[in-house]
């Protein structure tokens, strides 16, 4: 049912692997090493059809430097990070509460109300477009970041509930029912016993969502334009010219945007991995 342990294979299929792992590690990282020789190419390199050519020239500095002070690249990086960080307390303050109501009481109509939760997360969101961008048109939040930041919450939460509650259940339950017969609160319960407890499925939740909601491109498009709202994923297309694209200015861009979850999952890689594995054995 599950597949054997490296070191518990044959010498043979363990060199097979250690020979195929750095190959399937380059095809993985090809597209983005692609991406970071195009950022350092003069613009030439794109007029004369030079693709996949060394650079003629390198101009890291003055692709860079044109991407941070002659565009609106800053702005576009700070509506993501107004987008972003509010969307991540959001869905994880709420995922952590509706998580700790679905996972610790039992009514009647607990398990139906987890279902809709669930549910809402198989619906495709090309589904959704049309009507989710009149809604914010009729409520004045079209091209807005808190219509953008509500809408994430809203989408998000799901999700955040199923795993939230998932791992409430799997706390040990006689903790709790000790803090109630000493006569403790509902809330400080919540407070001061279970939250305490949910430190790492919230530090992987976080960074879940940081990720999702940076890297988003398809509400970016559907709900912002311009740069007073767009983030950094729909404001890269910026560098298109009329008539032909800066791919230069485009590749430096995307890895200047990418930067931040990957900079994000590097600080809380021991929380999130703890996150993901606590509860996997017992």
């Amino acid at each position: 049912m599950f597949p054997t342990p490296i070191d518990k294979t044959s010498r043979s299929w363990q060199l097979t692997y250690q020979a195929l792992l750095p190959i399937a590690l380059v095809l993985w990282l090809l597209p983005l090493l692609a991406v970071a020789v195009f950022s350092i190419k003069p613009d030439a390199d794109f007029t004369t059809g030079n693709y996949w050519g060394l650079p003629t020239s390198f101009e890291l500095l003055e692709n860079y430097g044109k991407v941070f002070f002659a565009s609106d690249m800053p702005r576009y990086m700070l509506n993501s990070v107004l987008i972003t960080v509010p969307t991540m307390v959001g869905c994880v303050v709420l995922s952590s509460m509706t998580g700790f109501a679905l996972g610790i009481y039992k009514f009647k109509s607990n398990l139906w109300i987890f279902f809709m939760f669930v549910a809402g997360n198989f619906v495709p969101f090309q589904i959704l477009m049309v009507p989710v961008r009149d809604i914010t048109l009729d409520m004045g939040l079209y091209n807005t970041i808190p219509g953008l930041v509500l809408f994430h919450i809203a989408f998000q939460t799901g999700f955040c509930t199923l795993f939230m509650r998932n791992f409430i259940r799997a706390l040990p339950f006689d903790l709790i029912e000790v803090a109630r017969v000493e006569g403790v609160a509902e809330w400080r319960i919540f407070w001061y016993v279970v939250l305490p407890l949910m430190k790492p499925a919230l530090a992987a939740m976080a960074v879940l969502i940081f990720t999702f909601i940076w890297n988003d491109f398809f509400w970016a498009i559907v709900l912002t334009q311009g740069a007073e709202s767009q983030p950094v994923t729909a404001g890269i297309t910026s560098f298109n010219a009329q008539y032909r694209a800066a791919y230069h200015l485009m590749s430096a861009g995307s890895i200047v945007a990418a930067l931040p979850p990957v900079a994000m999952f590097f600080l809380m890689q021991k929380h999130f991995i703890a996150g993901l594995t606590l509860g996997a054995v017992k």
